[in-house]
């Protein structure tokens, strides 16, 4: 995909402040494989960064020794390989306090899964239940399959290409098929449910939409919803719109700012929609509500 690869020494892409720097992955050259394996030693840095970012790419994690903890998505998991870990595009990651990091990493954009489309749904699922328990025979199956998988990066031979996605196939498939740890997607979802009410209950955060929540959280819309509704029984639509309302009753009862400029502090651009959705929510319109707040 156009943007996901860079060349090395590129600099990161950082949004905007308060956000996770955004990276991509770097390659050789323009027209190399948007892939790469190796060990933590061998990618570099930033496969044990310890601070939290977001990738343009995919990122497979097989941590065989180590200590700390890695945290994706708000929710931390202490290590006690062997482990296997999706890291999907857009989500947020960081290792923290780990000691004697050992493993694979597997990185690769979206369009090197040419060969098989199907995977893209794989690891969408893989990455919301991003901790999977190995036991003894699927972890040397995980090795020996990620150590050809390395070789073969490695020797460059012809029609390398096509025999890494053949192998990553493999992997993927096989990491689909197995269980995941216990409580990991309550746990999860619980933390993204906290962050967002944290976040949420923020007066300089009522204009934010439902995806500048996902966004600076680090999951996806989708994703916001499904945790948020679990977590509360609504949804985070209806709890943003509850946010609007209280601090636009707080500015009206509590300042002398114009309608207009309540209803831009709280996200709204046109002061005509920003009544309508006023009145539909608290059943006055906001000149009334400041009226019987005795403010003129």
């Amino acid at each position: 995909m156009r943007g996901t690869t860079v060349l090395p020494g590129t600099p990161c892409q950082a949004p905007r402040e308060g956000v996770p720097p955004v990276h991509r992955l770097e390659v050789p050259a323009p027209d190399a494989l948007p892939f790469a394996v190796g060990t933590f030693d061998t990618i570099g840095p930033m496969s044990r960064a310890a601070f939290p970012h977001r990738h343009t790419f995919h990122e497979i994690v097989y941590v065989t020794g180590g200590t700390g903890a890695h945290v994706v998505d708000l929710a931390r998991w202490e290590l006690a390989p062997p482990h296997l870990c999706v890291i999907t595009p857009g989500q947020v990651h960081h290792w923290a306090d780990t000691r004697d990091l050992e493993g694979f990493v597997v990185l690769f954009t979206e369009d090197f899964l040419l060969d098989h489309p199907a995977d893209r749904e794989l690891l969408r699922r893989l990455g919301e239940r991003p901790w999977l328990t190995l036991d003894e025979a699927t972890h040397h199956r995980m090795l020996r399959l990620l150590a050809e998988l390395e070789e073969e990066y490695r020797r460059g031979a012809e029609g390398a290409g096509s025999v890494l996605r053949a192998l990553l196939h493999v992997l993927v498939v096989r990491a689909a098929r197995l269980p995941a740890t216990p409580a990991a997607a309550p746990a999860r979802a619980g933390a993204v449910a906290g962050e967002f009410a944290r976040l949420a209950g923020r007066a300089e955060h009522a204009s934010w939409s439902v995806r500048a929540y996902a966004e600076r959280i680090g999951v996806t819309p989708g994703h916001l919803t499904e945790a948020v509704k679990a977590a509360t029984g609504r949804t985070p639509s209806e709890l943003v719109r509850e946010a609007r309302t209280r601090e636009a009753q707080r500015l009206l009862a509590k300042t002398d700012l114009a309608v207009r400029q309540v209803a831009a502090r709280v996200g709204f651009t046109d002061p005509a929609y920003f009544c309508r959705f006023f009145r539909r929510e608290t059943g006055v319109s906001p000149g009334g509500f400041r009226r019987g707040a005795g403010v003129r």
